[in-house]
């Protein structure tokens, strides 16, 4: 085999790559010693800034097929025939901790899945729980503030994890499926993906459906105890990444079935509490699930920087027969998600191997900026419309619109019949078993009791007594004997 020759970035041979160039022997090192300098200055920008969330995460690729005909509700191409397969990639992550962080903790998970289709990427940004903790994006930065190493301390404070639910009383819901025996899941493998915002699709007669996505997991639900969550973080900070690259490594091909929830335009419109709302999930008497496809993993990264921690999901990568709905959160997210890759990745981060559509064409007035690969030629113009054959638009809008009305401002999610911050939170509650129960009062009360100021615990407690009576009961009682100790 012929030796392969190392060269510097710009394809010169190295000579020497164990010693420094210096003046004479033992002397100080030469600052015309290009190839150090290359090393050092490469080594030093190997790391591009980290997610601000979803840091710590593992990635696969995979396929799409479907298995159910939903052409009645949308005209999405890669839906439109069953047994079609669509190449895809997903990343699985934790949401509060950094990049350096464990996987085996409570805290939800990120299940971002990106399809490759003919008619340009898709990503679908969820969650493995249904709903979240608040309802509007401006208050986004300030929950995951609470949530992080407080600034003095360098870690995680109860104080400021509670006091900020003390005043999210729409957190309640969330933080019952968060403390509940779902909140560590066992593996990635083992939990279930939800879109949790409320999408559009939208089928070749113009009509336009609101869908919720409920990926089931096919390995069944799993998950651990918070007793056995400290041991595996003790034996392997990084035990879900492990057991999801062996898994694939040996031929176990982790999959979901997707189901769909879906209500007509007009039923939304009038439905007794508001549909759009991230903190609540639709119930299924009123929806039931429809089976859509399957997802299977099935290979891994080569390379995990270029391939998970470059890989850049927006929920504004929509396809024909798919948009967005007036869910607040999912609003503000189709900024934040393409403006945080823009930050971290730079402006081309789309023309990248991970990201780059790989059966769609893309062609666009899109030019130069930092690691631009796509800039065209002395015949391409960089502006539209013009008389030289350059793309132009198609006229036929993704989805279909959304009906708007009244004046502008800072207006209040708008009130439906039965609105409630709290009723969905007990539901949940009510439909666990009496061991689930005693786990999630126990998960609650041991955070809860160690916030300091007792104003901020009893605001907590109210959520709970207003969820159910034996909830906050419980939950009080327990958060007392804590502090009594």
């Amino acid at each position: 085999m012929t030796q392969r020759v190392l060269t510097t970035e710009s394809g010169a041979p190295v000579a020497d790559n164990q010693n420094s160039a210096t003046a004479g022997v033992g002397g100080p090192i030469l600052l015309q010693d290009q190839h150090l300098l290359e090393k050092l200055a490469r080594f030093n920008r190997e790391r591009i800034p980290e997610r601000v969330v979803h840091a710590r995460g593992s990635g696969a690729y995979g396929y799409f097929e479907v298995t159910d005909d939903v052409t009645a509700f949308t005209r999405a191409d890669f839906l439109s025939e069953v047994g079609r397969r669509t190449e895809t990639f997903i990343r699985f992550s934790t949401v509060a901790d950094s990049l350096g962080g464990a996987d085996a903790v409570r805290d939800p998970r990120g299940f971002a899945l990106k399809f490759y289709t003919d008619e340009g990427n898709y990503d679908l940004v969820g969650n493995n729980t249904p709903v979240f903790f608040i309802k509007d994006p401006i208050k986004f930065p300030d929950f995951i503030h609470s949530q992080k190493r407080d600034p003095f301390t360098g870690r995680q404070e109860p104080d400021n994890v509670w006091d900020f639910w003390a005043h999210a009383p729409e957190a309640t819901h969330q933080v019952t499926w968060l403390m509940g025996d779902r909140g560590i899941p066992a593996s990635y493998r083992h939990m279930n993906g939800y879109g949790s915002h409320t999408y559009q699709w939208t089928n070749a007669a113009g009509e336009a459906f609101f869908v919720k996505y409920h990926f089931k997991t096919n390995q069944g639900v799993r998950s651990l105890s918070a007793e056995q969550a400290a041991e595996l973080v003790g034996k392997d900070a990084n035990s879900h990444q492990t057991d999801l690259l062996q898994a694939i490594e040996r031929g176990v091909h982790p999959s979901w079935t997707l189901y769909v929830q879906i209500m007509s335009a007009a039923e939304a419109a009038d439905y007794r509490f508001n549909p759009f709302d991230l903190t609540k999930v639709w119930p299924h008497a009123d929806h039931p699930l429809q089976r859509v496809g399957r997802l299977v993993l099935d290979r891994n990264p080569d390379n995990v920087f270029a391939e998970v921690e470059q890989a850049a999901f927006s929920p504004n990568n929509f396809v024909p027969g798919i948009g967005p709905s007036p869910d607040k959160m999912l609003q503000g997210r189709l900024f934040a998600y393409a403006d945080a890759h823009r930050y971290r990745l730079g402006v081309n981060h789309t023309q990248l191997p991970v990201n780059a559509p790989r059966t769609a064409v893309v062609d666009n007035y899109g030019r130069d900026g930092l690691h631009a690969t796509r800039n065209g030629s002395r015949h391409d113009k960089n502006y539209e419309p013009n008389s030289y054959a350059g793309p132009s638009q198609t006229d036929a809008a993704l989805s279909a619109p959304l009906a708007i009305h009244g004046w502008t401002g800072t207006h209040a999610a708008p009130a439906h019949t039965k609105d409630d911050d709290f009723f969905q939170a007990g539901e949940l509650y009510r439909l666990m078993s009496e061991d689930e129960k005693g786990r999630l009062v126990a998960n609650i009360a041991g955070g809860l009791s160690q916030v300091t100021r007792d104003d901020v615990i009893e605001k907590n407690l109210a959520h709970f007594h207003a969820a159910d009576a034996d909830y906050g009961r419980r939950v009080e009682e327990a958060v007392r004997a804590l502090r009594e100790d």
